[in-house]
């Protein structure tokens, strides 16, 4: 199934988006290739385009640029997936020499790239046509991992701010108690979070423009962040359908009462203990006796933990 779809949100969405520089256009470019599909996202942060590309397709289009070639998909997809991959991944490394590689964005707003290469000694080409990708895959592949991203940092910036000011009544105690630095360059102003925002947007808004040129901003620290964001996005997800999947009965709390002389620090007596067991054997006593062995709900409880198993990526 994933080959034929190209692949599933969740497996491209852990593709990190790495700067790439294609014809002088510097784009950020994500990419997934199986064993006979694949699915490319590129944006220069205007728009984000897209293909996905099945066995079949391939198969066609490989025809109509190669006509003497005859192989199936598998003989040479994994040559493509090897001269393309260092493409759009940024890799200087290039596995033959000859490989041309071009990018020509058209008037109805699509963009085309163009590869040619040597198979067995001739020559091989291949085009990707990109489309502008739908609004879902944009926000959930772009849109909602930088916000999440620009959240986490807003929150790390507050943290570093509050510690900054602890430290400054460090300091300030040091002083009022008599501590000197022993070197005057060490001396640092008191930190104003205020005045330092300010100072900051002054002398960085300016920057902000020549630095989004340079591989669009996104290096590799935020690459990491954005990894992780991604990871942790996914287990939660995964937490989601394990809980929504679980049997019902599983879900049910416990019929037996919590024991509370652990909870209480030992302050209820041995014999409220036996009060409750009295009233729980009394109450058993006048119901009806059931046809059932008692053991039988442990072992469907039992028979239902392997099911756990089957959930998640493989059904």
């Amino acid at each position: 199934m994933m080959e034929a779809s190209g692949a599933p949100t969740e497996v491209l969405l852990q593709r990190p988006w790495l700067p790439v520089s294609i014809s002088c256009c510097q784009l950020l470019a994500k990419s997934w290739f199986g064993e006979t599909a694949y699915h490319v996202l590129l944006t220069d942060m205007h728009c984000v385009w897209e293909e996905r590309m099945d066995s079949a397709g391939i198969q066609k289009r490989a025809q109509e640029l190669n006509r003497r070639l005859r192989a199936p998909v598998k003989a040479f997809f994994s040559h493509l997936c090897e001269v393309v991959q260092p493409c759009l991944t940024g890799s200087d490394g290039r596995p033959d020499g000859q490989v041309l590689v071009s990018l020509t964005r058209q008037e109805d707003g699509n963009i085309s790239m163009k590869l040619k290469s040597e198979l067995a000694g001739l020559p091989f080409y291949w085009e990707f046509h990109c489309t502008p990708a739908p609004i879902t895959v944009v926000c959930v592949q772009l849109v909602r991992p930088l916000l999440a991203m620009s959240h986490l940092l807003q929150r790390q910036v507050e943290q570093l701010a509050g510690l900054l000011a602890r430290k400054d009544a460090e300091i300030q105690d040091y002083r009022e108690n008599g501590a000197t630095l022993s070197r005057a360059r060490l001396q640092t102003d008191v930190f104003v979070e205020q005045a330092f925002r300010e100072d900051f947007m002054s002398k960085t808004l300016p920057l902000l423009r020549s630095e989004q040129q340079d591989a669009l901003g996104f290096n590799a620290d935020l690459q990491q962040l954005y990894a992780a964001i991604v990871a942790h996005g996914n287990a939660g997800t995964r937490k989601r359908k394990l809980s929504e999947e679980r049997p019902v009965e599983e879900d049910q709390p416990p019929t037996e009462e919590p024991d509370l002389t652990s909870s209480l620090g030992g302050s209820v007596s041995s014999e409220a203990g036996e009060d409750r067991a009295d009233a729980a054997g009394a109450k058993m006593a006048d119901r009806p006796k059931q046809s059932l062995p008692v053991t039988s709900e442990p072992a469907e409880r039992t028979s239902n933990k392997p099911k756990k198993k089957k959930v998640g990526l493989f059904r």
